[in-house]
């Protein structure tokens, strides 16, 4: 009997079966979660003080919990980095090396242009100044071929623009006795509506720069390639001798080109892939050692007042951009120069902005070479300025205001007002090399004269030179050792669980799983809530379809209460004669009441079962044929 009932009780029960109220679920749920102190909430029902403290309690800390959980969150997409330092040490290529002689080449095509823009330095000199100089009482001429001839350059069609000419500007009266001047030079857009000055406080900075734009002008004569024919023959004009750890240099160690402004360069391992130059010992016996012509008498005296020859230490496949990390080698000084090189892996992404080759930058380089940040600047500084038909090199008389447009978008490029910036993010390696320098009067006194005479025998070396003519430097890696700085996430995904794990515990003592109880009440609040929604809808509809019936059984039954009332009108007035008020008159057959008496009205009671015409009326307002009428 026993297992009957068991089982009876099983085929009852469904498959899914869910709470009566919210009331029943929040108290299952409390009293078995594993969540720390939830049980409170329902086990002091007697204790209204208790339970609302636990309450209030269990509100806190939950609050203070999702509170940490929000910090956690912002710190972390905020995508913080730790810069970690590393040190290693291992054999490493040697870097590339350019030199340049700060002699600019002086074609016999631009020779007289030249001429003439010295005698418009004196003359300006002599005018804001009064000073008469002859430091261009003489010019040397080297024999350098261009591609494609004389016949493809019309120099005498190029005129200086001596309107161009610098002036001395008054600075605005700031009360001081002292007068303030600057040195400067006018400059007009097309029109001649818009123009500045370019003027600095120093009037040699100002000359130069003045000597510096003219000559630009000039050398857009040559807008074809300089035809070298012998790499040999042209660096004996700057390199006497050259080693590279005890190693005599080979031809095809060093690649040549020409800067307008700074000369002829010359780059010593621009690759890095010969295994020549690998640097497998530190020390200054291992590493570049070069002996220098810095003659003077051949340079053109304003667009460098440096002595001495230029030198950038630089990565490989780089193009040298030696008006931002060159370094000056005096005559006469022999100096050594340590290196050591630092790297620096940036992570990119969502941690910052960098690139890995430069494909993914909106810039158009205009250098074969590696991705650097200063090829990006100068690409985009470029695509700024307007180019004229046929890309050739700018000069004022084909485009007069270009040197309007060139200062005006170089002084936004250094305040930062363009976006150039912005566009070129950093490599996402990146290594450069630090350097210590040490400086030795150089011949001595003592070893001048033999020195001098064994130099005397390199081709192009003139017997007559003296100490301020030479000089040498020794390039080395002070120790194979370099630093690695690599960045890293302060918070990685495990982290943040980790950090989210330990909140959790502190604050309610649970557990994953318990993450899991309470996504399982929100659901079960959910799931509860449709149904007591369905529940509610689909019966407020069933009333709606129940109205009209009940509506037609009461007219019904109003209708045969009429037709009865008719047939029985003397009995019914015979019945009140006899009763007093509030009795129940009875029909012929005087078995069931039909209307109740009150107030001395007779009144119809619809509500009670009465029989009417063989219609029997109940309280659900639902009609029944009573057959036995």
């Amino acid at each position: 009997m026993e297992q009957e009932w068991v089982n009876e009780k099983r085929r009852d029960e469904g498959l899914i079966e869910f709470y009566s109220s919210f009331k029943d679920m929040f108290e299952f749920f409390c009293k078995n979660t594993t969540i720390h102190g939830t049980v409170r909430l329902v086990c002091s029902s007697r204790n209204r003080m208790k339970t609302a403290f636990w309450t209030l309690l269990f509100l806190a800390s939950f609050g203070m919990l999702y509170w940490q959980f929000a910090l956690l969150f912002s710190q972390y997409w905020t995508y913080p980095v730790i810069m970690t330092m590393s040190m290693h040490s291992e054999p490493k290529m040697f870097p590339a090396i350019t030199l340049c002689n700060l002699d600019p080449y002086r074609f016999d095509l631009v020779s007289e242009k030249l001429t003439q823009l010295d005698q418009m330095a004196e003359e300006a000199i002599a005018d804001l100044y009064g000073y008469k100089t002859s430091i261009f009482s003489s010019r040397y001429k080297k024999d350098i071929s261009v591609k494609g001839g004389a016949a493809n350059l019309s120099s005498s069609s190029f005129q200086l623009n001596r309107h161009i000419s610098l002036v001395m500007l008054k600075e605005p009266d700031t009360g001081s006795k002292k007068k303030h001047f600057k040195v400067g030079f006018k400059l007009c857009n097309a029109t001649g509506g818009n123009c500045f000055y370019k003027a600095y406080s120093s009037g040699v900075d100002t000359i130069q720069e003045w000597y510096r734009f003219h000559y630009m002008n000039i050398m857009s004569q040559l807008p074809v390639i300089i035809n070298i024919s012998s790499h040999e023959e042209h660096i004996q004009n700057l390199v006497y001798s050259c080693q590279y750890d005890g190693e005599p240099c080979r031809e095809s160690d060093y690649i040549h080109f020409h800067h307008q402004v700074y000369g002829s360069c010359y780059t010593f391992n621009s690759k890095g892939t010969d295994l020549f130059w690998k640097a497998t010992k530190p020390g200054i016996s291992y590493g570049l050692s070069l002996i220098l012509k810095v003659e003077q008498n051949d340079c053109l005296p304003l667009l460098s007042t440096v002595a001495g020859v230029q030198v950038m230490i630089h990565n490989h496949n780089q193009t040298p951009f030696l008006e931002h990390e060159w370094f000056d080698i005096r005559p006469g000084i022999a100096t050594s120069i340590g290196i050591r090189q630092d790297e620096v892996h940036r992570l990119g992404g969502n941690y910052g902005k960098c690139t890995v080759d430069g494909e993914d930058v909106d810039v158009k380089l205009l250098y074969n070479s590696s991705y650097t940040l200063q090829a990006c600047l100068h690409s985009c500084f470029q695509d700024k300025m307007p180019l004229p038909p046929g890309a050739e090199y700018c000069n004022y008389n084909k485009h007069p205001a270009w040197g309007h447009c060139f200062y005006q978008l170089y002084n936004r490029l250094a305040d930062h007002h363009l976006s150039c910036f912005a566009k070129c993010p950093k490599p996402c390696w990146e290594s450069w090399y630090k350097m210590s320098a040490g400086t030795a009067k150089w011949p001595s006194t003592k070893s001048e004269d033999w020195i001098h005479q064994i130099l005397s025998r390199q081709k192009g070396y003139n017997s007559t030179n003296n100490r301020r003519d030479i000089a040498k430097v020794n390039i080395f890696f002070q120790q194979l050792n370099y630093q690695s700085v690599d960045e890293s996430p302060v918070y990685t995904v495990n982290l943040l669980l980790s950090n989210m794990g330990s909140q959790w515990s502190l604050w309610f003592g649970s557990s994953v799983l318990s993450v899991v109880e309470m996504f399982e009440l929100l659901l079960d609040i959910m799931v509860l809530s449709l149904i007591f929604c369905y529940r509610r809808f689909k019966a407020k509809k069933t009333l709606q379809m129940a109205q009209p019936l009940a509506i037609s059984s009461v007219s019904l039954t109003l209708e045969n209460y009429r037709a009865v009332h008719e047939d029985f009108a003397a009995d019914w007035n015979s019945a009140w004669t006899n009763q007093n008020v509030g009795t129940v008159a009875k029909t012929k057959n005087g078995d069931l009441p039909f209307h109740s008496i009150c107030n001395k009205t007779p009144t119809p009671e619809l509500n009670p079962n009465v029989v009417l015409n063989r219609f029997r009326h109940i309280k659900d307002h639902s009609v029944k044929i009573d057959l036995n009428s």
